[in-house]
């Protein structure tokens, strides 16, 4: 079993920033990518942003490209999502997601997932 824990939510005005943080822990041997997923009020679960250990696939969401980086630390089972120029659209719940996925951007694709922290951009 595998737990993630989110944190870095907050608010913030348009035009700022924001870095979340999810760190994994347990049996990692299941886990060889993890990612970004975000729901705002009355819409789905949307793709934010993913990448594998290796780094050789990152894939990020239309919406957020240039604006969002992901990053990860291998060794501290540690996946990074860097948001810059937020935006009120921005704003929803962020998930941490963990697993062995195929294809990055599609939540069943992941076995675990995080409890979430709320972003909120606004003035």
């Amino acid at each position: 079993q595998v737990q993630l824990v989110e944190s870095g939510g907050g608010l913030v005005q348009p035009g700022g920033s924001l870095r979340l943080s999810c760190a994994a822990s347990g049996s990692m041997f299941s886990v060889n990518a993890m990612g970004w997923f975000r729901q705002a009020p009355g819409k789905e679960r949307e793709f934010v942003a993913a990448i594998n250990w290796s780094g050789s696939r990152i894939n990020y969401a239309d919406s957020v490209k240039g604006r969002f980086t992901i990053s990860r630390d291998n060794a501290k089972n540690t996946v990074y999502l860097q948001m810059n120029s937020l935006k009120p659209e921005d704003t929803a719940v962020y998930y941490c997601a963990a697993g062995r996925p195929v294809a990055l951007g599609t939540p069943r694709a992941y076995a675990y997932w995080g409890q979430g922290t709320q972003v909120t951009v606004s003035s």
